[in-house]
């Protein structure tokens, strides 16, 4: 995957050209595949059309944007440019959070991937 750090002004272009939302946000996923590439009711994993090393996609995430979600946290910017990054990649990989099944879905795989990197992860309830 590629990863791109930008300013909100840079982010709010971004939302508002491929998402039709006039604002800023905190991370946006372009990906590669469709959704059904990715098994996505456990653990994710690639079905065998994306199995192997592949170009997932890009994620974008805003600077600006993860200061000020940081700071609400009382994380560090690392910290959150890390869940933003873990909830990127679930996006290139099918997830998403519109529908209450889907969310809970998408925050179990946010939390596992986290643990998995030793992240603590203080965020509860919060997606995007």
């Amino acid at each position: 995957m590629s990863l791109s750090l930008v300013r909100d002004p840079e982010m709010r272009e971004l939302n508002r050209e491929h998402r039709q939302k006039d604002g800023a946000t905190d991370v946006l996923s372009f990906p590669l595949y469709e959704p059904d590439a990715f098994e996505r009711t456990g653990r994710t994993h690639p079905r065998e059309s994306v199995a192997g090393e592949r170009m997932l996609g890009d994620i974008v995430i805003s600077i600006d944007t993860a200061q000020t979600q940081a700071r609400a946290y009382d994380a560090p910017l690392a910290r959150e440019i890390e869940r933003l990054l873990i909830h990127g990649v679930l996006h290139l990989c099918g997830h998403d959070h519109e529908q209450t099944a889907e969310r809970r879905v998408m925050e179990r795989e946010e939390r596992r991937l986290a643990a998995a990197i030793g992240m603590p992860w203080p965020y509860l309830g919060e997606l995007r």
